[in-house]
């Protein structure tokens, strides 16, 4: 009941909601598996820091981050090598989810969303699904946390159709009121975008002709 409670006080639901809305029909992405945002202000980081920094303080809190980052995920490897045509490349954080049966790739991004991200995602998740997805597994996924995302960059570019969320991270939390206010800000353009992504999925060309 404390994790409950703990949960709804973090506007918990909202913020499923919110990451639901980049996962409209068609996506590869699992509902109600992600949030956006999430709140990481218990790895203690302060103004400044570099992705290596948030990387290191997950590790070391990574109790509390899987408490908040989804329920049954297991941590699997940090900094997975990748060897692809003599070329090393290394994802940030990689987790197996028990109740999804599929691998989960985190990348971690310190300031806004860029595009370019998404084909570094792509082929890390490509890599994956040849080289360590299991026969009985679901096709990985992965989640891009950025300290700010692009929302309409992120719509447009359809991610969700090959498996890919972007949700934001705080590492500070406002006070209590300011929080539910923003959350409910982002819950409100979520929503619109949702209902506009399904009236564009329902009109007939030819009728638009």
């Amino acid at each position: 009941m404390r994790a409950l409670r703990e949960l709804i006080g973090r506007q918990g639901f909202e913020r499923k909601e919110i990451a639901n809305a980049q996962t409209p029909g068609g996506s590869a992405v699992p509902t109600d598996t992600f949030r956006d945002p999430y709140f990481l202000d218990f790895l203690g980081l302060k103004d400044a820091y570099a992705e290596r920094d948030v990387e290191e303080a997950i590790i070391r809190e990574m109790e509390a981050f899987l408490l908040e980052i989804g329920n049954g995920w297991a941590f699997v490897a940090r900094q997975k090598r990748m060897t692809i045509d003599e070329d090393d490349y290394h994802l940030d954080l990689l987790f197996y989810s028990r109740p999804l049966r599929r691998l989960i790739a985190v990348e971690l991004k310190v300031g806004r969303f860029k595009a370019a991200y998404e084909g570094q995602m792509k082929l890390y998740l490509k890599w994956l699904d040849r080289y360590e997805r299991r026969d009985d597994e679901e096709a990985p996924i992965g989640l891009i946390l950025c300290t700010e995302t692009s929302r309409e960059q992120i719509e447009l570019l359809e991610m969700h159709k090959d498996g890919i969320i972007v949700a934001e991270y705080w590492t500070a939390l406002p006070p209590k009121a300011e929080l539910q206010t923003r959350i409910q800000e982002i819950y409100r353009s979520a929503a619109v975008r949702v209902t506009r992504t399904a009236i564009e999925a329902s009109v007939d060309p030819a009728e638009v002709d």
